[in-house]
């Protein structure tokens, strides 16, 4: 047995490498991911009502950074794919800090949608492509759970930093601008000692095996032999399964943006149910937790079975739409779905990338993800504005909630087709 066996057989009992691992992953979603995008919304309207221009103004730099993601994450594929990880996510981190610094020193609007595009960019390979990657290279047991935990903590940095940035927004007639300055400078010093000194690209490169790797007595080799199979990125985009996941991340994206509609669905009920209106910032919050909480829940439940993690978070979905829209009268039970919607909301980054891992296996994963994962971007930069327009339709609510059926009906399907597929994709590529 080579030494580098017996020292990661040795570390199974206690410590393993792969824990620093997560904990890198941790703050890169807790940092920059949740400074760049959980917290946006606090500064819509101060900076919008500071250049006196209309928030769809300003907000358009979201959408140009949703649409930068999108364009730059095969690039972000290829090179995580084929480059040192600490090189690429720390010049990830850089374009990320540099762009929020660069918020705060904005003097036109314009100037804020490059500084969105740079940001953009930098955060393509950090929310989509960072964690999965590593959790798939160093582990071989609890990886669901894992990227659950790590994801999760985009919500709990959005709870964290939400009301620091606000208190620091409102120190001010441009308060704004410190708060950009200092998550800013948060995102770079928090992140890059991780992204620098801590991640590696593999288990192989601290002369480790997998977080969960045994010996395999039969052949020499290992358990994390059998994970690294799969289909490398050009047979699997030629497959329907392939298509099929790329449909499921979109609609599972577009019916997540529902969320940010939930708040105002509670306040169209000020003249009849004034009680439930005052209530729409808690009822938001309902959804956050259940959204940080699911994907620790859908993590652990996919570790056991893939199908199960569908339709489990798909159930909550729907049993959490139709509380909220059959008895919205009633304050716990619209809690208690907006917090079941956050679960299905979780599958977005949960069960995209899980489902591609399970279905095309770990060979090429990163390159595979990421066109998937174009998809996703794509329609974050296009969701908000399409529930508009169903909002403001004469079908308003109600219609979204319909149409928010549909679509997890439409994941539901594609996520079970591809599945279906994955024994065949497997046997094909032996």
């Amino acid at each position: 047995m080579s030494t580098s066996g017996s020292e990661a057989k040795s570390t199974n009992g206690g410590f393993h490498y792969a824990y620093l691992i997560v904990a890198s992953c941790i703050a890169i979603t807790c940092l920059p991911c949740a400074l760049i995008l959980s917290c946006a919304g606090i500064f819509f309207t101060p900076v919008s009502e500071f250049f006196g221009v209309p928030r769809a103004t300003f907000t358009l730099y979201f959408s140009i950074l949703n649409i930068a993601q999108m364009l730059s994450l095969p690039v972000a594929g290829k090179l995580m794919s084929k480059f040192d990880l600490r090189v690429v996510l720390s010049a990830s981190v850089v374009l990320c800090g540099l762009g929020c610094i660069g918020m705060s020193l904005c003097q036109e609007i314009w100037q804020f949608y490059v500084c969105g595009a740079v940001m953009g960019i930098g955060m393509a390979p950090l929310i989509y492509l960072s964690v999965p990657t590593l959790i798939n290279a160093w582990c071989v047991e609890k990886v669901g759970f894992f990227v659950g935990l790590c994801m999760a903590f985009t919500g709990i940095g959005g709870v964290i930093f939400n009301p620091i940035g606000t208190s620091i927004i409102q120190s001010g007639p441009e308060g704004w601008r410190l708060a950009y300055l200092v998550f800013g400078v948060i995102a770079l010093v928090g992140t890059l000692p991780f992204t620098i000194f801590v991640i590696r690209n593999s288990p192989a490169d601290k002369g480790l095996l997998p977080y969960g790797a045994r010996e395999d007595a039969t052949d020499g080799g290992t358990a994390a032999t059998a994970e690294a199979e799969g289909i490398d990125a050009s047979t699997a985009m030629k497959t329907a399964a392939f298509f099929a996941l790329t449909i499921f991340c979109g609609i599972i994206t577009l019916n997540q943006t529902i969320y940010q509609f939930l708040a105002s669905y509670a306040t169209s009920f000020k003249d009849s149910l004034p009680q439930i209106a005052a209530a729409s910032g808690i009822i938001a919050s309902a959804a956050m937790a259940g959204q940080a909480i699911g994907k620790v829940i859908l993590g652990i439940i996919n570790d056991r079975s893939a199908k199960a993690g569908v339709f489990f978070g798909l159930a909550c979905g729907v049993a959490g739409v139709l509380l909220m829209w059959f008895v919205p009268s009633v304050l716990p039970v619209l809690l208690a779905g907006a917090f079941l919607f956050g679960i299905v909301y979780a599958m977005t980054v949960v069960q995209t990338p899980l489902l591609v891992r399970t279905v095309f296996g770990s060979k090429d994963y990163t390159n595979i993800y990421s066109r998937v994962s174009m998809v996703g971007s794509l329609m974050s930069a296009v969701a908000a504005v399409f529930w508009s327009f169903v909002i403001d339709s004469p079908g308003g609510f109600p219609l979204m909630f319909v149409l928010g059926i549909v679509c997890m009906a439409i994941c539901l399907a594609t996520a079970l087709f591809a599945l279906g597929q994955r024994d065949k994709l497997r046997e094909g590529a032996r």
